[in-house]
């Protein structure tokens, strides 16, 4: 395979910022010097001004291959994620049929191993009814466990309080949830239709999906995990009030119990739906920008951990519809790097900050092997960014099969150039390299 030499690059790495040179030969990363003199068979990438940062882990997309592909597909999805600076996915068990036994959570991998543009993974889906099936899953070879603890498609539901200890007690994967309460969201939802019928008018949204139900349902499962002992990971956070459940006062490494932001939690706020109406609908709900504010406090100083998407596409008409009957979810892989980066040129979060919660700490926090970090002998799964190269997101530019993004009429300061995924350059300045697909992860566990 080829060789590169990225050159004169400011390289973002373990908090440090630096100018160097970057050898990628056979997947990995060779050497990381201040400077690099190689001979004529490399192809050297001249990178001056421009960050190289190692490519964006993120631990939760719904890609919605098999069964939902007239949304999304593996290939489709990560062909936009590689765009946009990701380079590896963990993606989620809710497609159809779900991945709750061993053979349908291998056969997704085997789509992958044929269709993906960057590396993957996929959890196992637990059910009131297959704790058998959960306790087989490899540790080495699958991410983590996923647990529905708000209302999810079809049987995916855990609601049975008994199930749940035993799940907790039996596994010691990273067990990650979806944290709303149930009875509370449907008390609410009841309310509503009373009084507007189908067509509620979506700023009562997050009044619907409320700061109570999120917090019940997650100071349960994390009194549950401290009760049991289990590795307990929290997705997507939406409330300033849940972040006061999580530590910062030890090292990531030695969390039992660790959180996770969306971008669209960082970026939206209540104010927004009169513009944007069913899509920016999510669960749990954008909420208020007091929330917003405490999503980014939390992320600052380490109660919250990492950083990903929640990538969950549906079709322009599935959208359009009435409250009800609007799907939650949206796309957002192709352009979750350059939003968090304009809030990186705003001051917000220092770049190795942001890096730290992009690449490093999924790396660390789901001990995925040899990847996350711009260092030798890691594979060389690195993005390169050209900060003074605006775009503007329109629906003519977007690469998701459903078409749309919730950022459109958006313009960002920042384009994605290169993506190089296990030392292939997949994606060079909108040329896609469609021979070379993304490997499975392994963990070190």
């Amino acid at each position: 395979m080829k060789s590169y030499l990225i050159k004169g690059a400011t390289i973002v790495n373990e908090n440090i910022t630096f100018t160097g040179d970057v050898l990628i030969e056979n997947e990995i990363i060779k050497e990381v010097s201040s400077k690099i003199n190689i001979a004529n068979h490399v192809e050297v990438i001249d990178a001056k001004g421009k960050y190289l940062i190692p490519g964006f882990i993120d631990d939760q997309v719904h890609f919605r291959e098999p069964g939902l592909t007239h949304k999304a597909n593996i290939a489709t999805e990560s062909r936009a994620a590689v765009a946009g600076g990701i380079t590896t996915f963990i993606e989620q068990p809710n497609t159809v049929p779900q991945a709750t036994t061993q053979k349908l959570l291998e056969d997704k991998f085997e789509i992958a191993s044929k269709t993906s543009y960057v590396n993957y993974s996929f959890m196992f889906g637990g059910t009131n009814t297959n704790l058998d099936e959960l306790l087989k899953t490899n540790p080495k070879k699958v991410a983590g466990i996923k647990l529905f603890l708000g209302s999810s498609t079809g049987n995916m539901l855990v609601d049975d309080v008994e199930v749940l200890e035993k799940i907790f007690s039996s596994t010691k994967m990273i067990i990650s949830v979806h944290c709303e309460d149930e009875a509370t969201i449907r008390k609410n939802t009841s309310e509503f239709k009373e009084k507007f019928g189908d067509d509620i008018p979506i700023k009562y949204h997050p009044i619907i999906r409320s700061e109570e139900a999120c917090y019940i349902s997650s100071s349960k499962a994390i009194e549950l995990a401290k009760k049991t002992g289990a590795r307990l990971h929290i997705f997507h956070v939406s409330t300033a009030k849940e972040t006061e459940l999580f530590r910062n006062d030890i090292p990531l490494e030695e969390k039992q119990i660790t959180a996770e932001v969306c971008v669209h939690h960082l970026w939206f706020n209540e104010n927004d739906y009169e513009e944007k109406g069913t899509f920016i609908k999510w669960n749990p709900a954008v909420k208020t920008e007091k929330d917003r504010l405490g999503l980014w406090e939390a992320l600052l100083d380490d109660r919250i951990d990492v950083l990903a998407t929640d990538h969950a596409p549906h079709t322009l008409e599935e959208k359009s519809n009435v409250y009800t009957k609007a799907p939650s979810g949206g796309p957002l892989v192709q352009h979750a790097v350059i939003a968090i980066l304009e809030k990186v040129k705003e001051g917000i979060i220092p770049i190795e900050k942001a890096v730290e919660k992009m690449s490093h700490n999924p790396a660390k926090l789901f001990q995925i092997e040899k990847r996350g970090f711009v260092k030798e002998g890691y594979y060389a799964d690195l993005v390169l960014i050209d900060t003074d190269k605006p775009q503007t997101v329109t629906r003519d530019n977007v690469l998701y099969k459903c078409g749309w993004s919730p950022f459109e009429g958006t313009t960002f300061s920042s384009t994605i150039t290169h993506t190089f995924v296990n030392g292939n350059l997949i994606y060079n300045n909108g040329v896609f390299n469609d021979d070379i697909k993304g490997k499975r992860l392994t963990f070190n566990r």
